[in-house]
């Protein structure tokens, strides 16, 4: 059932714009795993064997961190309308920091320019392997659509202390104790880009 790929079909490339959510899994060499959910919105397809997403702040910075210290990363996408599938990014991830040349390249370029208000940076997969599997499992879900709270909360948060002083408190280690390196001067390890 499972298929493998060295890069992202023309087919599976439109399989992934046409999704609303995909799921982002990173993990440390100890210490927890880490599967956040993410919009679609904010990912763009750079070519065959890249992708990028403009990460927004949260409450916690555990894909940075693992990336910083391994640079594993897994996007994963399900079909929750339509046709079965899951389809599955594997690779290199690295943090193109707010500010940086390669973050502002890329913000003019594929997002217009536009900043939204809680931009925190963007992350990078250099994919070595897709693979594609059934998604029988899979439920069917109707998209009713997106959550504003995300954009009131920065709206608000700025408003108060300001973003950048939440990320300072919330965003500079994981719950490990991993540093993301959010806000050091150097790129770390060769998986943060400033």
């Amino acid at each position: 059932m499972a298929k493998q790929f060295p890069e992202i079909p023309p087919a599976l490339r439109e399989f992934i714009l046409r999704q609303r959510v995909f799921f982002t899994a990173s993990a440390a060499a100890t210490g927890r795993v880490n599967v956040s959910p993410r919009g679609t919105d904010m990912l763009r397809v750079l070519g065959p064997n890249t992708v990028v997403y403009l990460d927004l702040t949260g409450s916690g910075n555990e894909t940075a961190a693992h990336l910083r210290a391994t640079g594993r990363l897994t996007m994963m996408f399900c079909a929750f309308e339509g046709a079965p599938m899951i389809l599955r990014l594997y690779g290199a991830g690295r943090v193109l920091r707010r500010g940086g040349p390669d973050y502002a390249r890329l913000l003019a370029a594929e997002f217009g320019g536009e900043e939204p208000l809680g931009a925190r940076q963007m992350v990078r997969l250099d994919i070595d392997l897709v693979q594609t599997s059934c998604g029988f499992g899979v439920p069917l879900f109707d998209h009713v659509g997106e959550r504003p709270t995300l954009a009131r909360w920065a709206e608000a948060k700025e408003k108060q202390e300001g973003l950048e002083a939440y990320r300072r408190q919330k965003n500079t280690h994981s719950i490990d104790g991993l540093p993301t390196g959010l806000f050091e001067g150097g790129p770390g390890p060769g998986r943060v880009t400033p």
